[in-house]
Parts: structure tokens; sequence; C-alpha cells
């Protein structure tokens, strides 16, 4: 007769526990997947754009979207993104440089340690970030490292410690398939040093760049429109948030809760440089809206959405502000915003 061997109380203590692990997760991932049916499929067709927008907009998890709507359905929500017609940048409405005193400017800010930076708390329904303004717009620079275009990308600290900056945020859009791409080959147009690159990839949904006047001009630039402004740094990525101080009209466009980065300048040639965490549990991201009614609040007279998603950092005095949303750590990114020290260029 052959005689069973007998399973071991510890043995069956770990498959029940095994198979108690198992039956949890997939009760979590079918909870998931109602929760997200409810919001594609439910009375809501803002709340189904909404929630399929912010799939879209992430690199690794676009495919979700595909789970509930079609292919059709996707195509017409993104293909909004790209429409808007914005008027030329006026730009006599920027008058530069600010005048700086230790007293409250227009906006009621005070630049209490005189470095000509202020950074504050910036917070909405269910979501918040950084605002910081800086009174010297010749000090905002691209930056970036075109002899590595294609071969390699830079976190925003790496690009920030390149140049001896004191702050810098994230840019313009890259080249990510499947959310794990290198950050070495943007998506398209950049301008550095008033030098264009990557001109055949057009400018997307929107446009930001800073003249040799340091005025920033936003819209959907052609390359003669952004050589004839005399453009020394630009990116791309959009769309436009504000055009001459009137905000841009971003009802129709597909816009999830998503972490944000932003630019822009008010009329006395501050630039505003934004960031809005996400995907947190205290900070789901923002929209769009968001974005603008931010940027008007700080009195934006042109302002343009940043990449963002997990790229969406701020840097500033050797630290990070706000709280990475990318689990393995930074991103690294082909263009950057940066903050020079006062009085320094990037060709010191």
């Amino acid at each position: 007769m052959t005689k069973r061997k007998k399973t071991s109380g510890a043995g069956r203590s770990l498959g029940h526990a095994g198979l108690l692990i198992l039956e949890t997760l997939l009760l979590l991932v079918l909870g998931l997947y109602a929760v997200m049916l409810v919001f594609a499929h439910g009375p809501s067709p803002r709340a189904a754009r909404e929630f399929a927008m912010t799939m879209r907009e992430t690199s690794a998890l676009k495919f979700i979207a595909g789970w509930f709507f079609t292919d059709e359905e996707i195509a017409e929500m993104e293909a909004a993104k790209g429409a808007g017609d914005y008027a030329e940048t006026d730009t006599s409405l920027i008058t530069i440089p600010v005048e700086r005193t230790a007293e409250a400017d227009a906006w009621g800010l005070v630049d209490d340690d005189g470095d000509g930076i202020v950074v504050e708390r910036v917070n909405g329904q269910g979501f918040n970030g950084y605002m910081m303004v800086v009174y010297d717009a010749s000090r905002v620079v691209m930056g970036c490292q075109p002899d590595y275009f294609d071969s390699k990308g830079f976190t925003v600290e790496q690009m920030v410690q390149h140049y001896d900056a004191v702050a810098g945020i994230n840019a313009g859009g890259f080249q990510d398939p499947g959310g794990m791409g290198d950050g070495s080959i943007p998506d398209t147009l950049v301008v550095f040093r008033g030098k264009i690159y990557y001109a055949r990839n057009g400018v997307g949904a929107g446009f930001a760049g800073f003249d040799g006047e340091h005025i920033l001009h936003v819209g959907k630039l052609s390359q003669s429109e952004i050589e004839a402004a005399g453009i020394q740094y630009g990116v791309c990525f959009g769309p436009v948030l504000v055009v001459n101080g009137e905000a841009a009209d971003v009802s129709t466009l597909g816009s999830g809760l998503n972490p944000r980065t932003a630019i822009g300048q008010r009329s006395d040639g501050a630039v505003l440089l934004l960031v809005i965490d996400g995907r947190q549990a205290t900070s789901a991201g923002a929209r769009y809206q968001d974005l603008v009614n931010i940027m008007l609040a700080y009195g934006a007279v042109n302002a343009c959405n940043m990449d963002g998603g997990s790229s969406s950092l701020m840097y500033y005095n050797g630290e990070y502000l706000n709280n990475k949303a990318f689990v393995v750590g930074e991103r690294t990114i082909p263009t950057t915003w940066l903050v020079l020290k006062e009085g320094a260029s990037l060709d010191d």
C-alpha cells in the first residue's frame, strides 16, 4: 500500500494565505474595473471624456482607454487637442524689466529674501502644487544639451546642475514608447540659443518661447514665424492657456486629471512657472481649465501648458519641491526651463 504524504500545518496555512491574497487581488482588480466602467459609461459625458483623457495622457497606461472606448471615439476626443487658432502675441502688453521693491507687488507677492524669486503653494479642488514667480525674465532660459539629442536625456536636477542654475522645471515632450523612453528625443520643435532643432516635427498643440527681449510668445507658430519673432529659447507642448490677457477656450479639449506643468508671463515681465502634483491620494491632478484659472489669478498675459504626467517636477535651491509621480524616480527629459543665478547667462 502506498502511503500518502501528510501535508504539514504550515504548508496548509501558506496555501490558504496564498489563496486569500489571490482572491483579494482579484476582487480589487474587478472593483477597479467596475469603477472605471462607471466613469466610462455612466450618465456624465464629461466624466467619460475626462476618464479617457486621464488615461490617454499617460505613457504606460494609455491602452486602458481602449478597454471602454472605440478607436473612433478616442480619436474624436483627441482631435480637439490639436485645435485652436490663437491671436498673435502682442508684445506691447509686456513691460520689462520689473521694478523690484521690498513691498508687495501688484499681485500681493513679496520677495522676502530679495533673491528675485517667490514660491507659493497652490491649492485647488483635488490638487496642489507650486507657483514660482521669477521677477527678472532674462534669468529664464531653455535648458537642454543638443549634443545628446537622440542618445541621452537628463533629469531636471541634472540640467540645473549642468548650467549652475538656481531652479528648473520640465518643459517639452519627448518620444516615450510604452512609458519607457529615455527622454533623449524631443517629439516637437525646440529652439535653443536661437537655433531650431526638430523643425520637421512641428509645434504640436502649442508653442512657448522667449524672444531676444525676454518676452514670452505663445501660439501655434510656424518655423518662419518663430524665426521672424526672434525666438531664442522655445519649446512645444500645449495647449495654449492664456493669450494677450484673455483665457483660451479649453472647454472642448480632452483634459483629464493629471500632474501638470505650465509657463506664463505677467504684464511686468515676471515669469510664472507652475507645477501641479497628480496621481496621489492628496492630489489627483489638474485639468487645463484649472491651469487657466491659476495663471490668470497670478496675472498671466500669456501662458502655455507644458509636458506633464511623470515628467512634472520643480527643482529649487538643491531639492525638488513637489512629489515625483514616476514610481522609479525622476524621468530623464530633453528640455527644461531654467532659472539662472542673477547676472548669469548660458555663455558664462
